[in-house]
């Protein structure tokens, strides 16, 4: 199946609009493993292991890895994640951006390498440097579209000469122009919802990544109101909301898993109850 359709079945599948980032920091593992970069695949498997009932998507960050030497432990979480939960995508977050043959060896990396099937791009260098993505038609690709972070105004909120804002743009060109294969989604963050909603008006139908739930404050339920989106009792504009060091670090001891568990139970619930209050598209 393309990514869209694997998505939109592991939402109904595990009732879940969820996606838990894997972001590890040995600094922070529970107990003997406190400080033991070598345990990255044994925490993150125990992580993915007590979640993947509750999740539609799993986020490595590849930063987290490769700071730590921990390459070829991110290629058995990801093996790891397709034998346990084969029903649940995994989207490799590295927000890639280059040109040519490049870009070509990104896409090798996260696709071939990493066997990811979706992947976070930056869009700044414009539709040529999506070509080589594009060429792998199954696969998602999430555009940096309007990120959570506060800098991310310093570009993404300047007005262009057409008189949208630069987010606008991408989320359109996203929607339309770019969107060959069906298989483009967006990242948007729930810190900022206003423009969340606009972004889900521009691009009815795309998948948006929503990080910045949780430890940055973003609303859970304003999130599942803005771009959540369904007709005919399917989802037709798709969201995956990200949470990573609420769910990772939820316990720090012996438990680690079980209070991980916990909390993305009570996270998928939150997301779900406000699911179920937004209006279907008539």
């Amino acid at each position: 199946m393309r990514f869209i359709e694997t998505l939109v079945e592991a939402e109904r599948q595990n009732d879940s609009l969820l996606c838990v980032g894997l972001d590890p920091e040995p600094a922070r593992f529970p107990g003997a493993w406190r400080g033991d970069a070598a345990r990255i695949f044994d925490f993150c498997a125990a992580i993915v292991d007590a979640t993947h009932d509750l999740v539609l998507a799993f986020k490595p960050q590849i930063a987290f890895f490769a700071a730590n030497r921990a390459e070829d432990q991110l290629e058995r979480l990801v093996a790891h994640v397709h034998r346990v939960a084969p029903q649940v995508p995994v989207i490799l977050d590295a927000k890639r951006g280059d040109v040519g043959t490049t870009a070509e060896q990104y896409a090798r990396e996260a696709f071939e390498r990493y066997r990811a099937d979706a992947v976070t791009l930056s869009p700044l260098l414009g539709l040529d440097s999506l070509e080589p993505w594009l060429a792998h038609p199954e696969k998602g690709l999430f555009m940096l579209c309007r990120t959570s972070n506060p800098g991310g105004s310093d570009l993404q909120a300047q007005r262009l000469e057409s008189g949208e804002f630069l987010y606008e743009r991408i989320a359109r060109l996203a929607a339309e122009d770019w969107n060959r294969t069906g298989g483009i989604g967006l990242v948007v963050g729930a810190t900022f919802p206003a423009e969340l909603a606009r972004v889900r008006e521009l691009a009815p139908r795309l998948p948006i990544l929503v990080p910045g739930v949780g430890a940055q404050g973003g609303d859970a339920a304003a999130t599942v109101r803005a771009a959540w989106r369904s007709a005919a009792g399917r989802t037709t504009g798709p969201i995956l909301v990200s949470s990573s060091r609420g769910i990772l670090y939820a316990g720090s001891d012996g438990d680690f898993a079980a209070a991980a568990r916990r909390a993305a139970r009570g996270l998928r619930d939150e997301l779900n109850r406000a699911r179920e209050r937004t209006e279907p598209i008539r």
